[in-house]
């Protein structure tokens, strides 16, 4: 094959399998989608979709192991070799009722299952027997100008599916392409109606442009389209909010927020969300004393997020790590000054990297200074897991051989000890037992 394909033999070797089969029985079938426009551009292929002239039923017939997984839309997934291989029938669709999933299905030829395609790019056909690639719409034309555009209409691609108008923001900072003017326009125009679109899939594509490859420029894309202001309007208002220029000279909170995510580095989700978030609160906390202030603007943050990551319908355990992030992001402000326990506390977090590095970026993108990261990093260095995590001297059956009734009491005894000890002022159990004799009998 003289087409440099980056792809898994092993994923290749089935998708191959599966196109010889359909083209042995007088079927067409070529690879589809993504991993066509990914050939053009020499990405690596992670995935091979394969389109078909065959129906679903003829699909079934040819290959010992299928899921129907969306056989009335055409579509089967084709198990070879442990791998699964989504399989469709050339198709046309209509009928959009709930601006997104289409009523009516029909299958067609590989000329018409382009028209019903998203962006030129994604509605290409490679058939890797001959090496050709079929392209109806100038996909590869655009990709070589580096442009999303819609096939046909952008009025008709939006209206059939709301979600469109996202996934054009998220390909064109996933490629580093632009969006074709007129296909731009129609994002702006269809932005009040992305609502339509289930929260979850909304979530999906949002998060897929701040894990990408330039999620500072996804965030403006998405607050000029629009969209943010639909979606996350808490963090639409963080543009044009002032911020006092000793400590921020970049600019105002909307700045400042996408100055963390172009200084960042292939931040995980949860990262991402809590750089998007973390100054949420300083809108609706803005005040001009001597200077302008954000008073208690992490703690209202921190609400804001919880409502937010439950709007987008994030898992509980994310949530909860987003809204620590947030809560906690200006503590570094006082680590050189805190008491040991509550710095060892501090620096035990479980998520402690993530609020390393929020504070990290935060700090590069505001006044420059890591003293406060530097200090953790060196406190982090000295000191072992054992001393930031010591064994126990006490527990609640020790409290109560002393005549204690287990309550909220337990918990403050056993924190204050921990204190002591993690400061270095009690080191064994007898010392401990006779500490809580002096105080709390």
């Amino acid at each position: 094959m003289s087409l440099q394909l980056r792809v898994d033999p092993h994923l290749l070797e089935g998708a191959l399998t599966i196109v010889r089969t359909l083209h042995d029985q007088g079927h067409e079938a070529y690879f589809a989608g993504g991993a066509v426009r990914d050939l053009v551009l020499g990405k690596s292929l992670s995935e091979i979709d394969v389109a078909t002239s065959a129906s679903p039923e003829e699909i079934e017939q040819l290959f010992p192991k299928t899921i129907p997984v969306g056989k009335e839309f055409g579509v089967v997934v084709v198990v070879q070799d442990s791998k699964n291989y989504e399989v469709t029938t050339f198709r046309q669709e209509s009928g959009y009722e709930d601006g997104r999933h289409p009523t009516k299905v029909s299958f067609t030829d590989a000329r018409q299952d382009v028209e019903r395609r998203d962006f030129t790019v994604n509605a290409l056909f490679f058939n890797p027997l001959n090496e050709e690639i079929i392209d109806y719409v100038k996909g590869r034309e655009d990709i070589k100008r580096k442009l999303i555009r819609t096939v046909g209409s952008p009025e008709g691609r939006f209206q059939e599916d709301k979600l469109r108008i996202l996934r054009a923001l998220r390909l064109a900072c996933q490629l580093d392409f632009e969006i074709e003017g007129k296909t731009y326009r129609q994002v702006q125009h269809y932005a009040s109606e992305i609502t339509q679109v289930s929260w979850e899939r909304i979530r999906d594509e949002v998060l897929k442009i701040l894990t990408g490859p330039d999620p500072a420029r996804g965030l403006k894309l998405l607050f000029d389209s629009g969209i943010l202001a639909v979606i996350l309007p808490e963090v639409a208002a963080m543009h044009n909010v002032q911020q006092p220029p000793q400590f921020h000279p970049e600019g105002d909170v909307f700045v400042h927020t996408c100055l963390l995510f172009k200084l960042s580095q292939k931040p995980s989700t949860t990262l991402s969300l809590a750089i998007l978030l973390h100054d949420v609160g300083k809108p609706p906390t803005f005040i001009v004393k001597e200077r302008i202030r954000f008073d208690g603007h992490a703690e209202l943050g921190a609400k804001m997020a919880e409502e937010i990551c439950r709007r987008l319908r994030l898992p509980n355990q994310q949530i909860e790590e987003v809204v620590d992030l947030v809560k906690d992001h200006l503590r570094f402000i006082h680590v050189q000054e805190m008491r040991e326990s509550t710095l060892k506390r501090f620096l035990r977090k479980e998520n402690f990297d993530d609020h390393l590095e929020l504070h990290r970026l935060d700090s590069l993108a505001s006044h420059g200074s890591l003293s406060s990261y530097d200090f953790c990093r060196e406190k982090l260095d000295e000191m072992s897991e054992e001393v930031m995590r010591p064994k126990p001297l006490i527990n609640g059956h020790d409290l109560m051989n002393l005549g204690l009734s287990p309550g909220p009491l337990f918990s403050e005894i056993l924190a204050a000890v921990e204190d002591l000890q993690l400061e270095g002022n009690l080191s064994g159990k007898e010392e401990a037992l006779d500490w809580v004799k002096e105080h709390y009998l």
